[in-house]
């Protein structure tokens, strides 16, 4: 018999904002990265998505380009260090809804995993915490000398988040079409069309777009609004889009 298992992404999903930004912080605080960095370059883009002028994916991608540059020859275990105070000090910081279907999950004896574009250094403290069966995340490459080359093999977009499952699908011996799947952006999607149960955590407007655009995702997905204390699950064909 077949395994049911449930897929999370973490940023924006299960944590309630993006763990790049946690750590981004912390590499502040131990002169890893000058704070001109963030006033200069980072800032500009954030406050662009904090006036809803721009977009997340700029601010973030800002981001990884001086996290990348940042960490050029520093030994792994450094980041790690720091990755783990980042969980340790913000890990409980995830919204209510996604962390009790974590425990429904469990519950049911299904495979949990999670799959995220954060720096795997961040993913494996958080799926630890979580007791998450197995993750992904985006690997930065270090050297014979455990230092980071500059080079990442990213996991924040479709192609490689649906490498990741359809590994997991062969490890884990999963049926994909009894399982379930949990994300808030468009790099998500593939995820929602390969499983039977996908959940839409606070989505994205180009998320939402590309659900309406598919009969067959518009049919099976639940869309889920966390705010405040109140957790909302809306119909997608009982609202609009402005």
């Amino acid at each position: 018999m077949k395994n049911i298992a449930a897929f999370f992404d973490i940023d924006g999903t299960l944590y309630r904002e993006g763990l790049i930004t946690e750590m981004f912080k912390k590499l502040i605080k131990y002169e890893i990265i000058q704070p001109e960095k963030w006033y200069n370059e980072v800032r500009p883009e954030f406050l662009k998505w904090d006036k809803r002028e721009g977009d997340y994916d700029s601010y973030l991608l800002k981001m990884i380009d001086i996290y990348i540059e940042a960490i050029r020859g520093i030994k792994k275990e450094h980041i790690e260090f720091i990755a783990s105070k980042v969980i340790e000090q913000k890990g409980e910081r995830v919204y209510t809804f996604s962390r009790d279907r974590i425990k429904w999950h469990k519950d049911q004896g299904h495979i949990l995993l999670t799959i995220s574009g954060s720096p795997i250094e961040l993913v494996s403290e958080m799926a630890n915490k979580y007791g998450f069966d197995n993750y992904r995340g985006s690997i930065y490459k270090v050297d014979d000398m455990n230092k980071y080359t500059g080079e990442v093999y990213p996991m924040w977009d479709s192609y490689n988040k649906n490498r990741a499952i359809s590994e997991f699908i062969e490890k884990y011996d999963i049926d994909i079409c009894k399982s379930y799947a949990y994300g808030d952006t468009s790099g998500d999607f593939s995820m929602f069309k390969a499983v039977k149960n996908p959940f839409a955590i606070n989505p994205t407007k180009e998320l939402l777009n590309k659900i309406h655009n598919d009969i067959d995702v518009m049919k099976k997905i639940n869309i889920i609004i966390e705010r405040k204390d109140v957790i909302y699950s809306l119909e997608p064909n009982k609202f609009q889009i402005l």
